[in-house]
């Protein structure tokens, strides 16, 4: 989405929504091990970024509603994956080299 002068209130929200869901560098972090590592746990997140589990459960919520990633309950857990529109982010991040691979 690229700001023009005939987004509506609703699209704007939206973008604001994905800024804020990246304004952190966790987030950023979690967004990238997501990318590599899909239907992974609270706990697999929080141990590979060596960060308390609440920590990243408020980071992962954040991210859920910018609509970066899924959250998909299970029996024993909760699965996290990127959604389209989070892998969208990434790539747009790189393909403006705010990310080099």
């Amino acid at each position: 989405m690229v700001y023009n002068q005939n987004m509506n209130k609703s699209q704007i929200r939206r973008l604001e929504r994905v800024f804020k869901g990246v304004a952190n560098h966790r987030r950023i972090e979690i967004l990238l091990y997501l990318e590599n590592n899909k239907d992974v746990s609270l706990d697999s997140i929080s141990d590979y970024l060596g960060c308390n589990f609440k920590t990243i459960s408020e980071h992962t919520r954040k991210l859920k509603i910018a609509g970066l990633i899924n959250k998909i309950p299970t029996t024993n857990y909760v699965k996290h994956r990127l959604t389209p529109y989070g892998e969208e982010v990434l790539n747009i991040m790189r393909d403006s080299h705010i990310l080099q691979n």
